[in-house]
Formats: C-alpha cells, sequence, structure tokens
C-alpha cells in the first residue's frame, strides 16, 4: 500500500532528529508549519500582558504545586543561585478551567488556545519520528504522551510565553548592581620591614574570601538573564525573536556556544527524561540565556515560546532495552548485549519513579528561596 503523507514525513525526518540530538542534544526545525506572524502576534499579547498594573497580573500568579499561571522576574532560580529576569506566564491546559487574562486582554485565550494547538500537533509528529530514528515501535512515544495539555492531573506539559524586559542600569526596576572601585595609598610608619602575620590574619583572609564570592555571585546576576539549567522533560520546542542571547553547552564540552537566530525557524532540545529512557544516549542539552554585551541589544526586550513537552503523569521513567542493529550478530556483540542489559537493569533499579514525582522535584528546586 502506498505510504500516506504525513507517515512518509515522519520516517524521513526520525533518523535525521535522532542523529541532530544524539550527538548535541539540539535540532533546528524549518517549515514545520507554524506560522510565525501567530508567534509575533502572542509576543504583542504578552506584551500586553506585562503592562497591566502589578496587582492585576498578580492575580494570575502561579500558586503552591500548580504550574499553571504567572511567575514574577525574580521567582525562578535555575541555576541555583542566580534570579531569572523575566516575565513568565505557563499554560498547562487548554481546558476552560485553566485561568487566562481574558476579561482585561480579550482575545488572549483564543489566540493562545490556537498556537498552544499547533505546537502539540508539530510535538506528535515529532514524538513518532523520534520512535522511527531509534527503531522503536511508530507508536512507541505517542502512547506515553496522550493527554498533552489536558491538565496536570494528567500531563505536565507546559505552552511557556517569556518576556525578557531591556536591561538599564539603575532605574529602580532591574535586579543589576552596579560595582565600585576604592584605591587608597597608606604610608609607612616605620622604617624596617615588619614580616608578622597580624593577629587577625586568618579572619582578613576569611573575609576577603567570602567577599569575592558574593561578587562573582553578583556578576553571574549580571551576566545571565535565565541560569544555566537542562528541561525536566523529553523535549522541549523554542521560538525565539531576534534578540538573541540563548546559549548551549553542547555534549561533551565544557564551553558555551552561542545559538544563531533563523527567523520562523524552532528549536527542539532534548530534557532529562528523554535522556533517562536513552540510557543516556542522548544528553539533557545544558543551555542559559545571557546578557547580551551590545547596548542597544541590552536595552531592547526579549520574547521567546517554550512547550515543554512531558510524559503523562503515570508513566515510570526506566531506560529503554533498545534494539542493536541488525547487522551485529556476532559472539561478541550478544556478549555486550548481555552487559548492557544487566547495566540497564541496575540503572532501572535506582530510577523507578514517574514523570510527575520528576517535575515536581525539579520545580522544588527551581523555586526554593
Amino acid at each position: 500500500t502506498e505510504e500516506c503523507p504525513i507517515r512518509s514525513v515522519v520516517n524521513r525526518v526520525g533518523h535525521q532528529l535522532h542523529k541532530a540530538l544524539s550527538e548535541k542534544g539540539i535540532a533546528l526545525l524549518v517549515n514545520h508549519g507554524i506560522s510565525e506572524d501567530k508567534m509575533k502576534q502572542l509576543y504583542g499579547h504578552l506584551d500586553d500582558f506585562c503592562k497591566l498594573s502589578d496587582g492585576t497580573k498578580e492575580t494570575y500568579l502561579r500558586k503552591g504545586e500548580t504550574n499553571h499561571g504567572y511567575i514574577k522576574p525574580g521567582q525562578e532560580r535555575f541555576d541555583g543561585k542566580s534570579k531569572d529576569l523575566r516575565h513568565t506566564f505557563n499554560i498547562c491546559t487548554l481546558k476552560a478551567e485553566g485561568v487566562l487574562p481574558d476579561e482585561p486582554l480579550p482575545g488572549f485565550r483564543d489566540h493562545v488556545s490556537d498556537l498552544a494547538t499547533d505546537f502539540k500537533r508539530l510535538s506528535a509528529l515529532l514524538l513518532q519520528a523520534l520512535a522511527v530514528g531509534m527503531e522503536l515501535p511508530y507508536g512507541y512515544f505517542i502512547e506515553k504522551h496522550r493527554h498533552i495539555l489536558d491538565g496536570e492531573n494528567e500531563n505536565q506539559s507546559t505552552f511557556r510565553l517569556l518576556y525578557y524586559p531591556p536591561l538599564i542600569e539603575d532605574d529602580g526596576k532591574n535586579e543589576l548592581l552596579r560595582g565600585t572601585c576604592k584605591y587608597s595609598q597608606q604610608r609607612c610608619t616605620k622604617d624596617e620591614i615588619d614580616l608578622t602575620l597580624p593577629e587577625d590574619y586568618r579572619a582578613q583572609v576569611r573575609e576577603q574570601q567570602e567577599q569575592e564570592e558574593q561578587e562573582q555571585q553578583q556578576q553571574q546576576q549580571l551576566v545571565t538573564r535565565c541560569g544555566a539549567h537542562c528541561d525536566y522533560g523529553t523535549f522541549t520546542l523554542l521560538a525565539q525573536d531576534s534578540e538573541g542571547g540563548l546559549e548551549v553547552k553542547l555534549p561533551g564540552t565544557d564551553r558555551w556556544k552561542r545559538v544563531g537566530h533563523l527567523p520562523g525557524a524552532i528549536l527542539i532540545n532534548a530534557g532529562e527524561l528523554l535522556s533517562t529512557w536513552t540510557g543516556e544516549k542522548i544528553c539533557a542539552l545544558q543551555h542559559r540565556v545571557i546578557i547580551p554585551q551590545e547596548e542597544t541589544i541590552r536595552t531592547r526586550g526579549r520574547h521567546s515560546l517554550a512547550f515543554f513537552v512531558h510524559p503523562d503523569n503515570c508513566i515510570s521513567i526506566a531506560p529503554i532495552d533498545l534494539p542493536t542493529s541488525s547487522s551485529s550478530n556476532s559472539l561478541d556483540s550478544e556478549e555486550k548485549k548481555t552487559k548492557g542489559r544487566k547495566k540497564s537493569f541496575k540503572n532501572a533499579k535506582s530510577k523507578i519513579y514517574n514523570a510527575y514525582q520528576h517535575v515536581q522535584r525539579r520545580f522544588k528546586e527551581t523555586y526554593a528561596s
């Protein structure tokens, strides 16, 4: 029988996607079918939300264990240290109970729902493509992601709107600290050189070390808008405007690499659960958003849309027993397979948890005061 068009696309994309995620933890998607104009319109809706009074915005705050709602600048600490300087609105369900600012911003819900549905469709195609690339049954991942955006009781997937405000020092609105430098000259009171250590020398050294650590933390706040972290779920789809600042640390390296901007393109990066499923053959991509050094860019806002794809809450997370190449049928390969199974079983015993438990643990770390 003739292959249907969608199945043909999935098969063509699958191996390319798997190769890119295995080697780099990230892939660039073009011709994905999501309108760039729709994304720009949603950036405008987010701008309008950020212009609302603080009191109005705070009626939509994320509360308790729920992830749905508004997050103020400074509430998140992805690297455990520096506060993230951005406005965020999380959408975890497209059902009516999901509180959205429709009253002060007519049309907000409809536009969010329309674009989130587009991202959900693209995610379904990519989940199928990923299974094909890993030589798993066509519906392997789809079956584990049946309830995307059906609500947090079913699934933790989130459509996230992000706005990073302009960074202008000394306006009283941003978490930026301007350093000062003091210089003093001291006259010697003796002709001889005194080589004895002051009684409080060790205390002075400790104080100096503590001061240097504080300065390093302040510098970290100056460098990043969003601290270094890996995403929690299966993978993330990211669209961003042209302002830049996204950096990634590719697998096997310690150097940060700037991610360029291609108009309309969407990035896909691997998350922690996909890394666990593949026995770390696909690594979760560490990434951050830095403050651009160019003054003209620093003083402009930055927008992005992130679609975090998670398995259903009840799905157990343990390494998959991935198929080996059909061309390897030697005794040596069989021995390696047996050892691999024993290792996977050992890893699985130490990593038996479900998707909900994993993301809740990460939330506690991110929002710890």
